[in-house]
């Protein structure tokens, strides 16, 4: 159990036996003489990605949630299952396109990422904040563009499309965030 004084992004805690992770965290303190301190946190459900918002009181006691992370190596595709390998026992476990979510658009063969687990059960992966992907197509880059100007479609490896400058040309490597599939810049080779 831990206090709501300990409650901050990034925490998971556990709700209706399930876990929730801490997106947002805003500490009230009412002006009324004696009224406790109330927390209001934007939770997101890990398993059917559900956002909500929860207040709770000064002092009150939330039950952290019993979840593993472990090191896992991304392997393959086949159809809609992504196959990863647990990077200490060898083992390999199959996540569907749906319990990933949008991390598909980001792996890449070979990728270390982290499984969470909760309860002995596999129910997402946990990314990276940003990959290096390769543009495989894009329209063709405009003479004297600067970082400034008009932001392109660019399609990634993975298939997935993100806006980038226009001076990138197919064939480039790009960072990308994985939290909101934002373009950061040209990986030099």
């Amino acid at each position: 159990m831990i206090g709501t004084s300990d409650l901050k992004r990034g925490v998971m805690i556990e709700m209706d036996n399930a876990p929730w992770v801490i997106l947002d965290c805003q500490f009230q303190t009412p002006s009324a003489r004696g009224a406790s301190t109330i927390v209001k946190v934007k939770v997101r459900n890990l398993k059917t990605s559900a956002v909500l918002t929860k207040s709770f009181r000064g002092g009150d006691t939330v039950e952290e949630a019993d979840c593993e992370k472990r090191p896992v190596q991304f392997l393959y595709r086949q159809d809609d299952e992504f196959v990863f390998m647990d990077d200490e026992t060898y083992d390999q476990l199959s996540l569907s396109e749906d319990v990933l979510g949008d991390a598909p658009g980001y792996l890449i063969e070979g990728m270390k990422v982290r499984s969470l687990h909760h309860n002995g059960e596999v129910f997402s992966v946990e990314l990276p904040n940003n990959v290096d992907l390769t543009v495989t197509e894009t329209a063709p880059s405009i003479k004297g563009a600067t970082a400034q100007a008009q932001m392109k479609p660019a399609t990634l490896e993975t298939g997935i499309e993100i806006q980038v400058p226009p001076y990138l040309e197919s064939g480039e490597k790009v960072k990308v965030d994985t939290r909101d599939g934002r373009f950061i810049e040209r990986v030099k080779s």
